[in-house]
């Protein structure tokens, strides 16, 4: 069996196989599409195609919807030239379930796939195209967050930035120069409306999207590249919007194991790639069951009825609370010390994390006992019912395959708002104490323990990456296990960091807990775990 369209035609045989395969038209969604397109979505990756994409094949499916997908890349050609055109851009998603099942879907609601390149004439120009025409509601993004951010490390303007803002709108070279000069396009077919839906997983999303692209609008128009309405335009809520989302699913990389399981149905071609610049694709996409994407109600030219498959649109504010909710209590924390804590004791899988009793019953205290309590309750999703997925649905997950070593990467960045916004709601309550924290301590412990970058057997190990590892090592390697008895001197300077941990732990009476904590783990090889048994159990 082939994955293509020539190959789709035995639908016989790949649903004896055990697939779901698109009960639509394709061909005459694909027409219509052309003609008519309402959705583009940049960033080709694997979320894209293992939510958004099967979101729209199931409006399809049931004839909510009769026009497709567009999906453009302008990071990463190679995705769409050497995985979306090979195979009609059709992929198979593999929903890989905590009860042991999956479920295979071929997913067809992608009927055209572009590169965003400026000098690519011909698909830049269908493009323009495609953001003339007045039929189109949203453009949506998975780009990263590192791709909407117009500036380097040094906080300098990217020079292909810089050169866009000199130059204009005309052949842009960078990803958000190309995205403003299509949008600029449609300013000029008449100022027409539409959403920028950023589904990327940051905070305030939209308002990051925004502010990058009106940044070249600012430009262009003080240069004198572009009518000075456009700005107007990008600042008129009536005709574009930057709408605020939440997006949750777990879409690791392509895993071998998944195309065993396929090539065990006789499906020809299903190699996996890692192009120049390191992305991993494969004609497949694994990820969980679990999802969630919550997006701010503000559709100028009309809204697709994502809602009638699960979307949730709402308001601004309740996205904001339900981002706070995931992030600050009932799933990042909860990660992060999975993650902190699996890195030191071996661990290769998170989930195989939820099978030490101690790790289990430490990420239910933070999360049910210490996180509950001041929890943003955004009132369309339950955060107990959230949590309760997480603990017993996701993280355990045997066919998840995420590791702790990539979810520690970058704690240095996650620790204020994963457990410092809880710690502040401790500290401005009348009815709670901050002196009831125990596990969150235990956690920012575990975490300068790990900086020692040795296991709790003794090995030495690599330290995931973290903006401050190049900071914080030198100071952390003047502690050894079984001699850190000048630990509170060593230990001070990053205690007293709020940029770290969202406060100062001396003003808020948890520092001594967190030495003290900091100590019994480094007693020598085996204390991590001798600590969490003893304080968890």
């Amino acid at each position: 069996m082939k994955l293509n369209n020539t190959g789709l035609q035995n639908r016989e045989a790949w649903q004896k196989a055990g697939y779901s395969l698109p009960e639509f038209n394709r061909a005459a969604v694909e027409q219509e599409t052309k003609k008519h397109p309402r959705w583009i979505h940049f960033g080709a990756g694997n979320i894209f195609r293992a939510f958004q994409a099967n979101v729209m094949q199931e409006l399809l499916n049931k004839r909510i919807c009769n026009t497709g997908l567009i999906v453009a890349e302008g990071y990463d050609y190679e995705i769409i030239e050497k995985m979306n055109h090979p195979h009609d851009d059709y992929s198979i998603l593999v929903t890989l379930k905590a009860d042991g099942s999956i479920e295979k879907t071929v997913v067809g609601s992608i009927v055209e796939s572009l590169v965003l390149d400026s000098k690519n004439e011909p698909e830049f120009e269908r493009l323009k195209d495609i953001f003339r025409n007045p039929s189109l509601q949203m453009a949506s993004f998975t780009i990263t967050e590192k791709g909407y951010s117009l500036v380097d490390g040094k906080g300098q303007l990217l020079e292909a930035v810089r050169a866009d803002f000199l130059k204009g709108p005309k052949a842009p070279e960078s990803y958000l120069g190309k995205v403003a000069s299509l949008v600029y396009e449609r300013y000029l077919s008449g100022q027409l409306p539409l959403a920028l839906v950023s589904m990327d997983n940051c905070s305030h999303n939209g308002t990051k999207l925004s502010q990058a692209i009106t940044a070249f609008a600012e430009k262009w128009t003080e240069n004198g590249l572009a009518e000075k309405g456009f700005l107007n335009y990008l600042n008129d809520p009536g005709k574009i919007s930057f709408p605020w989302s939440m997006i949750d699913k777990i879409t690791p990389r392509p895993d071998s194991k998944v195309q065993e399981i396929l090539a065990g149905d006789s499906i020809d071609d299903l190699t996996q790639l890692v192009t120049s610049k390191n992305t991993y694709v494969a004609p497949f996409v694994n990820a969980e069951e679990c999802q969630y994407l919550v997006i701010e109600d503000h559709f100028p030219g009309g809204k697709l009825p994502l809602d009638k498959a699960g979307i949730i649109y709402t308001s601004r504010e309740t996205v904001d609370k339900v981002e706070k909710m995931k992030v600050c209590t009932c799933l990042n924390p909860l990660h992060t010390t999975l993650a902190v804590f699996g890195c030191l004791l071996g661990y290769q899988l998170i989930s195989e994390e939820m099978k030490n009793p101690a790790l289990k019953h430490l990420v239910e205290l933070i999360g049910y006992q210490e996180g509950l309590p001041v929890v943003v309750d955004p009132g369309i999703i339950n955060p107990k019912h959230f949590i309760d997925e997480v603990l017993n649905v996701r993280i355990p997950n045997p066919f998840m395959p995420d590791t702790p070593q990539r979810i520690a990467t970058d704690t240095s960045q996650k620790l204020a708002i994963r457990f410092g916004e809880t710690i502040k709601a401790y500290l401005s309550s009348e009815a709670l104490q901050v002196s009831d924290l125990k596990m969150i301590p235990l956690v920012f412990a575990g975490w300068l323990r790990y900086l020692m970058a040795v296991d709790d057997e003794g090995n030495a190990f690599t330290p995931s990456m973290d903006p401050l590892l190049d900071s914080l090592s030198p100071i952390i390697c003047k502690l050894t296990l079984g001699h850190t008895e000048n630990a509170e001197a060593v230990l001070r300077p990053i205690l007293e960091n709020a940029d770290i941990f969202g406060v100062d732990l001396y003003k808020a009476a948890l520092a001594e807990q967190v030495l003290s904590y900091f100590k019994e783990l480094s007693a020598g090889p085996g204390a991590v775990n001798a600590t969490l048994v003893k304080y968890v159990l």
